[in-house]
């Protein structure tokens, strides 16, 4: 049985289901006849619902339209608890031929630190934020000039529980910032980072080094933005690297792209933007990222999606397009979805687009601040 005929096999059992139910519960007797009623009425109502999004769901999948589909599993698998879904509607060798022909290539290169020229003419106070409209994305752009004021703020020693941003910031009594590098999600616990952290020198974080494809992502204590691939390295060599880089804050995120992932983090390096085999480069969702000017300024980026002011969400490709149009000679992805949020001022700029946070953001370990 191939995937599209299974799949209306199942819709057509769901809508059987519901009818059956329906006829049982509205046959109960009194007293228990209007309550029976109720809950078949509520029964086949969930049931078409989710017939309804099933059909949907396998028009995009089943369709003429190639592009409707790519989007569809490229967005999905970018999910945290989401990814499921694609292996029910294409099977397994069709979802991997879709990720790889959208891959983006690949930058070997780590940054330049003679490309950035920090200019101390720069009113080093001044903090602009900027406000961009997508064709399927709103985007906030945080544009600080003094480099020296952007750092990684954690929740170290490390608990159960991360923080959301606004008290991350202002247990530091920081201006604002963005969420930071990869964690524990799970369950929003978020006490957890994976990967390299080190905060104003101090390194407080090395666990779960063999994760598939990490890349450091920090500044230097000259002020330098660096991204640099530790993907493999152990311990001793990612240390090495934190002191001959002289890196004071970083945090890390994934580089991975497969059926069971869809990470990326190089978006610009010294100048090039990545290349993006498919056009998009990734699904779209929302998302945050960090780069920096050749004059020094840092810019931090974040854009919503997944339903918010009824976007989807930006792409690899918007990203890079954003950044690029700023002056970015060095950028990365960081860690987005549900995690994206900025907070600034004392306000929201960003909410987590996860309905029950939309007035806060998910706990995190780590953040990028703004002194």
């Amino acid at each position: 049985m191939d995937f599209l005929t299974r799949t209306i096999v199942i819709i057509g059992g769901v809508l059987l289901a519901g009818l059956i139910l329906a006829i049982v519960l509205s046959g109960i007797k009194r007293p228990g006849k209007g309550i029976g009623r109720f809950f078949a009425t509520l029964g086949v109502t969930l049931l078409l619902l989710v017939a309804t999004l099933a059909l949907i769901v396998t028009m995009i999948c089943h369709g003429p339209s190639y592009e409707a589909k790519k989007l569809f599993v490229t967005t999905l698998l970018e999910t945290g608890n989401m990814k499921w879904l694609v292996g029910i509607f294409l099977p397994q060798d069709e979802v991997q031929a879709i990720v790889d022909s959208n891959a983006m290539g690949t930058i070997e290169e780590d940054t330049d630190p003679d490309l950035i020229d920090i200019n101390t003419e720069l009113d080093m106070s001044e903090i602009k934020i900027d406000r961009i409209e997508g064709d399927n994305y709103s985007a906030i752009m945080m544009v600080v000039n003094d480099p020296s004021r952007v750092f990684v703020g954690t929740t170290y020693p490390w608990g159960t529980y991360g923080k959301e941003l606004d008290k991350l910031v202002e247990s530091y009594n920081a201006l604002g910032g963005i969420n930071g590098g990869i964690y524990d999600a799970d369950m929003n616990r978020g006490g957890h980072p994976y990967g390299v952290v080190v905060s104003d020198g101090k390194i407080q974080n090395m666990s779960n080094l063999g994760i598939r494809g990490l890349v450091l992502i920090g500044i230097s204590e000259d002020n330098i933005f660096k991204v640099i691939d530790i993907n493999g390295k152990g311990e001793a060599a990612v240390r090495k690297i934190l002191e001959d880089e002289k890196i004071r804050d970083a945090v890390c995120f994934q580089e991975e792209s497969s059926d069971k992932n869809n990470h990326f983090v190089k978006l610009m390096i010294n100048g090039q933007r990545r290349e993006l085999n498919g056009g998009m480069g990734s699904g779209a969702n929302p998302r945050t990222a960090i780069g920096q000017t050749a004059d020094g300024r840092m810019l931090l980026l974040v854009t919503d999606g997944r339903g918010a002011n009824g976007h989807l969400g930006a792409t690899a490709s918007d990203l890079i397009d954003i950044m690029e149009s700023y002056g970015a000679v060095n950028a990365a992805n960081l860690d987005g979805g549900s995690s994206t949020c900025m907070y600034y001022d004392g306000e929201w700029l960003r909410n987590s687009v996860t309905l029950y946070y939309e007035s806060s953001s998910w706990r995190i370990p780590t953040g990028f601040l703004v002194r």
